[in-house]
């Protein structure tokens, strides 16, 4: 899909006015739409290509014909983080009630049409209903739907009563090393603590957990740690004539098939995500209602029955993504390296994963080197006294009654990683509906968002704002604003 001047013009004027739903939703999905194509890939970071992109992204998002009403605002302060990620601050007018903060990044990973996209990844073309584009699902539909909610609250006059922050990273695909980073170090010269934080993440489930009746909406209270080994071994050089008994890619290769051979210990049971099963035990049919019920006694055959999809649930992860040596046929290479990422369960810790991966490889020929990593992150707190989980639980109840919420762990890494000093309590969730298929589009082909479902996001921030400006913890009941 693609607009012309007049077309944009068109679509700005809406903001202006006193619309209906319908135009509302004409408006919205139409402005995602024209973003889409002025997204950053991590291919630019670092380059002059990205400050030539991104400030073609940073004049997009502040021009008038975006966001008028946000950047207009005597309410809202706004400010360019290390040259190209977004700060915003809506102060509130009751100073007793702990700010919280909103998270999102505007950068997206490499995309090529020749991949086997049916469209090109950057045309937001739309397709029976859905929007076609690298980002629409990982990350722009927050940046956009945050965005979005804040402009139609400001044009009804709302002013929050706790104030909140909106943090737009530009380098998370990366590791949020400028971005998040830096805009952490702005927060913390001002002094800021925050209730809790909201960043991308989990999702809501639709006929994705097999055995599972209706849609779950899990909220991550927690990410798995990370790291990054290399694998190294050295012999000398020689002749392809002359082969010894074992080569560096050998040995190396030996090594690697351990590893794969040999999986981190599984520790189902000794995380959250255990609470993840608990919690929705009541969705499933019989007999796999009893045996989620009562997983003190069932938890060894829920695991004997895990498929590949639940495995990064149970266990630290490892996958040799990158394996290196030799530059000529006839020639015996002196050195072969291998990469290892591993994605360590809440239960275990970078040092363990070490020490595992040294007795598994068994072998004084193979060098290990970290080359980076990190700790899981602390489990946020999700029982009934839990400000922001409540509330964030609240928000999706109110919007989709037939889902069930449980707490969940990110099996990735979101910018919210770097927010632990900041707050105690940090949620990874955006209400994107996944359904069967969908995950492969996460950094794949043919990433898409539904129109309805983009709406949907908008809503979930418009009416999440709203409720953070409680002081009690919110008790059910109907929803109560509408777009």
């Amino acid at each position: 899909m693609s607009y012309s001047n007049d077309v944009l013009s068109f679509l700005s004027a809406f903001l202006s006015c006193s619309c209906h739903k319908m135009d509302l939703v004409f408006y919205q999905i139409g402005l995602f739409s024209v973003y889409l194509p002025y997204l950053v890939t991590t291919q630019l970071i670092g380059s002059n290509a990205l400050r030539r992109k991104i400030n073609s992204t940073n004049s997009l998002l502040t021009r008038h014909t975006f966001f008028p009403t946000v950047f207009s605002s005597h309410l809202v302060q706004h400010e360019v983080v290390a040259n190209y990620s977004h700060l915003f601050w809506v102060p509130g007018s009751d100073l007793a009630l702990v700010p919280y903060m909103l998270l999102a990044h505007i950068d997206v990973v490499p995309a090529d049409e020749n991949d086997g996209w049916e469209v090109s990844p950057f045309s937001a073309k739309e397709i029976d209903g859905f929007i076609y584009g690298r980002g629409t699902i990982d990350n722009k539909q927050s940046v956009m739907g945050i965005l979005q909610a804040l402009e139609y609250l400001l044009i009804r006059g709302y002013s929050p009563q706790r104030g909140f922050f909106i943090g737009l990273g530009h380098d998370e695909e990366v590791g949020g090393l400028q971005g998040a980073m830096n805009i952490v170090k702005v927060l913390k010269r001002k002094g800021v603590q925050l209730a809790f934080i909201l960043d991308e993440g989990l999702a809501v489930l639709d006929g994705v957990i097999s055995g599972l009746q209706g849609p779950a909406a899990l909220i991550g209270i927690s990410e798995k740690g990370q790291a990054t080994v290399k694998l190294s071994v050295f012999k000398a050089p020689g002749h392809s004539s002359m082969p010894p008994r074992e080569s560096s890619i050998g040995i190396l290769a030996g090594a690697v098939k351990r590893l794969e051979d040999n999986p981190m210990p599984i520790l189902f049971g000794e995380g959250p995500e255990r609470r993840t099963f608990e919690h929705l035990a009541h969705r499933f049919g019989l007999p796999i209602k009893f045996v989620m019920s009562n997983m003190w006694l069932f938890s060894p055959l829920i695991v004997m029955e895990r498929s590949p999809d639940t495995n990064a649930f149970l266990r630290t992860t490892t996958a040799v993504t990158m394996f290196n040596s030799g530059v000529k046929v006839n020639v015996l290479p002196s050195l072969a390296e291998a990469y290892v990422n591993l994605r360590i369960h809440p239960a275990q810790t970078v040092e363990e994963v070490l020490e595992f991966i040294q007795s598994t490889v068994g072998d004084e020929r193979v060098k290990m080197e970290l080359v980076n990593g990190f700790d899981p992150l602390p489990v946020s707190s999700y029982d009934e006294t839990s400000f922001g989980f409540q509330t964030i639980k609240k928000t999706l109840l109110d919007q989709f009654p037939q889902v069930t919420v449980a707490p969940g762990v990110c099996i990735g890494n979101t910018d919210s990683r770097h927010y632990t000093d900041l707050a105690k309590d940090i949620y990874r969730f955006a209400p994107t509906w996944i359904r069967p298929g969908d995950t492969q589009r996460f950094h794949g082909i043919n990433e898409r968002i539904s129109k309805k479902n983009y709406e949907e996001l908008v809503v979930f921030y418009f009416n999440l704002i709203q409720n953070c400006d409680i002081k009690e913890l919110p008790s059910p009941h109907s929803a109560g604003h509408e777009l």
